[in-house]
Formats: structure tokens, C-alpha cells, sequence
């Protein structure tokens, strides 16, 4: 009796469609055994796949569905095809002619087929067919404005073409100088009552509350930099609002939608290096070497940096027992800060920030079987070691991400609109609050001081 012959294929499959139907058919007819491979979202988001509607479980269902797939599993790597071929002993690698020659390098362990696509469709035709385009207004010409609109551009169905700012000149310069902005408005009531859906705040902190209250009470959905709000009173009503109003509120933290901090996330999770006792992570920066205005720096280093470590404490450690500052102070505003917390088993999470001071940017994550080490700059991920006692256990992850890192955060925020969710699970509400919460406890404690003395 002849063996079977195992075809191997791959694909991301969002919105599964004829197009991946026929060629699934196709790399079946050339054998007896049909095993594809999914891609993960992170691994997708790795190689500047921004625009997939569907999550990773909802992809590989709708493949298990499919009565001539044999085998489904989810491609994690680059490196993971030719793994794949001398794992599952495999005859055929085929996939779609649109990649002739990409993959000949395979012909090592298999023989490469290249399959004839279906003309006239694609998961990209279909997503813009599906879901309509996404007009950005954006409050505010902070630092972070022009790379937001050139990020916005690698993603589909968004439309970025005016901006709102209370400095009439500055305002003018800006739309003067950038061809893509068309409208600029000093009043920020008429900037919310146009067309935009969406709203990106990038201005002084103290402005943050009062443009994300207004714009999601005119149905914005808002994506703000950090932090949303300086009172507590202020936070909670504002979840409250857009709560209400059924609107998208997310925090601008770049970090939390890379697809290494994500990967690094579900990598944890499986309990490789034990039972996790500490994290430490630390972000420095000198605003004065780089021209920032003393408005900015007055702002201290826990308002303008502590969101980053939180946020990788909050997601390994889990909600907080307590937290302890341990502050240098300078012109009534914090140079540095050193934040203690205590969380659920004793865990520790220790996060450093400093304005005023220049430390290595990295984060270790220690546990009882072994730690994880993330390289400075820590909060732009893309390489992070696993390490052990046993040195021959230790290994490597290496997730690229394109540009600044800006694209992950707009295409996460565009897909919740697109497939009208309020809530992202790579940044919860429950995370915002958290995160946000470090900067107000420290203002408590600064008052509270201030009151002592």
C-alpha cells in the first residue's frame, strides 16, 4: 500500500473568501493529507499585516470547518516552514503564485508548488468593500503628530486631513507645510462638528480631560496620549462617557500593540520560566538634550514616562497591592522616580523613570525557573531572551515591527471602529485604569507633602 502524501500550505485566511477556497483545493488535489498553517496575528503584524479583520482563533476555526483540510496549526515564525516540512515529513509545500520564487529555498526539504490564484479577489479588496474609510481629525501638534500621520498612511481605510490646535500660527505653518492636512481649525467645536469619526489628542496633559470629554460627547471615538487624565474623578467619568455613548476610548501606548510585547505576553503565559516573582523595567530620557520646552519637562518624569513600565508590570503582575514612590525632586517637579509595587503571591514590580538621569533602558522579568531579559530599548520590543541555569535551554524571539511603531496602535484602534468593539484586549480598560492610576497616586502623595509641610 502506498504512503499518503502530505501537502503543506499557508496563509493568514482573514475573511475567508472563494480566492482561498480554490487554492486550498488546489494544494489538496496534489495529495492525500492537507495540513495549513494560520498565521498568528503577531507574527502577521511582524510582517506589516495591519489590516486582519479576524483574530488567530477565529481564523484557524473557520479553516478546521473546511471537510478537506486534514490538520490545522498556526504559523508562529519565519523560520517555522522549513521546521514544519521535516516535522510532519511533508511532500509538498504548495502555495500561491503571486510568491514564485520567494520560497525555492524550500525546495531543500520539499518540493515547492506554485498554485494559480483566483483572479479578482483578495481579503484586502474584500476589507475595503466591507468597511468604510475612517476620517481622523487630530487635536494638537505635539511631537508625536506628523509620525502619526505618515504611520496612518500603511493603513487601510483611514483618512487623515485636518487638525485642530489653539495656536493659530503654528496652525497655519503646519497645514502650510503638510500637503496631506487640508482643513485646520483654532476652535476646537467646530473641529469636532465635521465629518471626522475619530479623534487623535496629542497636546499638553492638562488638556487631555476637557478635548477627550467634548469629542466623545460629539461621538468620537478618541485615542489619546498618556495620560488621559490628572484626577481620579476625571478618569472615571470619562470610561463613564464613552461607555455611554459607545465609543472607543484607548490610551496612545505604542508598546502595548507591538507584536513582540504581545508575543512576550503569550510566551509568559505558558509558565516557561515558573512562577513570576519581579519585574523591573526602566525609561529615561532627556527631554533638555533634545529641545523640549520647560513646559514639557515641568510636566516630571512620572506623568511623562511611568506608563511604559507600568504597563509591563500591570500585564505580567496583575492588579497591585500597593505602591510606594521613592521621588527626586526639583522646581516642584519630579526628575526622577523610583516605583515600588506589590502584587498578588509578594511579586514586585519595580519601575525606574528619569528626566534628569540617563540609565540602560532594559527590563527583566524573573521567575522560578528562569527569567526573561528585554534589551533597551525595552519599550520598542523586538528581541527578548528567554534564560535558564541550564544555559542549553535558553532561547531567542525576534519579532521586527516597521517604522516607528506607531502603525500597530492606529490599525488596533481602527479595527475596534471598523468591527464596532469598545475594548481591546492588548490594552483593556481595566490596563488603562491601572497604568493611569501610578501618576494619580503620585499626585496624591505630592499634595498630601505638601499639606505636611
Amino acid at each position: 500500500m502506498q504512503d499518503k502524501k502530505t501537502i503543506i500550505t499557508y496563509g493568514t485566511y482573514d475573511m475567508l473568501h472563494i480566492g482561498h477556497m480554490n487554492i486550498l483545493e488546489r494544494a489538496k488535489a496534489l495529495g492525500d493529507y492537507l495540513i495549513v498553517g494560520v498565521t498568528d496575528e503577531n507574527y502577521d503584524r511582524s510582517r506589516g499585516k495591519l489590516n486582519v479583520s479576524q483574530s488567530t482563533d477565529d481564523r484557524v476555526k473557520a479553516i478546521e470547518a473546511l471537510d478537506f483540510v486534514d490538520k490545522v496549526i498556526v504559523e508562529k515564525h519565519k523560520h517555522q516552514k522549513a521546521e514544519d516540512m521535516v516535522k510532519y515529513d511533508v511532500d509538498i509545500f504548495a502555495i500561491g503564485d503571486d510568491w514564485v520564487g520567494a520560497f525555492d529555498y524550500l525546495n531543500e526539504y520539499t518540493h515547492v508548488e506554485y498554485l494559480p490564484r483566483t483572479e479578482g479577489i483578495s481579503s484586502t479588496k474584500l476589507r475595503k468593500e466591507t468597511f468604510d474609510t475612517i476620517k481622523f481629525g487630530i487635536a494638537g501638534l505635539g511631537h508625536d503628530t506628523e509620525a502619526f500621520i505618515n504611520e496612518a498612511e500603511y493603513v487601510s481605510n483611514i483618512k487623515i486631513n485636518r487638525v485642530y490646535d489653539s495656536d493659530f500660527l503654528a496652525l497655519k505653518a503646519f497645514t502650510k507645510d503638510n500637503e496631506r492636512i487640508k482643513y485646520g481649525h483654532d476652535n476646537y467645536d467646530e473641529f469636532l462638528d465635521t465629518s471626522i469619526k475619530a479623534v487623535y489628542i496629542n497636546t499638553s496633559q492638562e488638556a487631555h480631560y476637557p478635548l477627550i470629554k467634548k469629542a466623545l460627547e460629539a461621538g468620537k471615538h478618541v485615542l489619546c496620549e498618556n495620560p488621559l487624565a490628572l484626577e481620579k474623578n476625571e478618569l472615571k467619568e470619562l470610561l463613564a462617557i464613552a461607555k455611554k455613548e459607545k465609543k472607543v476610548l484607548l490610551s496612545a501606548l505604542k508598546t502595548a500593540f507591538l507584536p513582540a510585547f504581545s508575543q512576550l505576553l503569550k510566551e509568559l503565559k505558558t509558565g516557561t520560566i515558573g512562577d513570576i516573582t519581579e519585574v523591573r523595567a526602566t525609561r529615561t530620557s532627556l527631554y533638555k538634550e533634545k529641545d523640549y520646552p520647560d513646559s514639557f519637562m515641568e510636566q516630571g518624569a512620572t506623568n511623562i514616562l511611568s506608563s511604559y513600565p507600568s504597563l509591563l508590570v500591570h500585564k505580567v503582575l496583575g492588579k497591585r497591592k500597593s505602591i510606594t514612590f521613592f521621588d527626586q525632586e526639583e522646581n516642584g517637579y519630579d526628575l526622577s522616580n523610583l516605583i515600588v509595587t506589590t502584587h498578588k503571591n509578594g511579586a514586585i514590580g519595580v519601575s525606574r523613570v528619569a528626566i534628569g538621569a540617563k540609565s540602560e533602558g532594559d527590563a527583566v522579568i524573573s521567575g522560578t525557573k528562569g527569567y526573561v531579559y528585554i534589551p533597551a530599548p525595552w519599550w520598542l520590543t523586538k528581541t527578548f531572551y528567554f534564560r535558564f541555569e541550564d544555559t542549553h535551554k535558553s532561547h531567542t524571539f525576534t519579532y521586527e515591527f516597521d517604522g516607528c511603531g506607531l502603525r500597530y496602535m492606529i490599525a488596533e484602534f481602527a479595527s475596534l471602529i471598523q468591527r464596532g468593539h469598545r475594548k481591546s484586549e492588548k490594552l483593556t480598560p481595566s490596563d488603562m485604569v491601572a497604568i493611569n492610576r501610578v501618576s494619580l497616586d503620585y499626585s496624591d502623595q505630592k499634595k498630601n507633602r505638601k499639606k505636611e509641610n
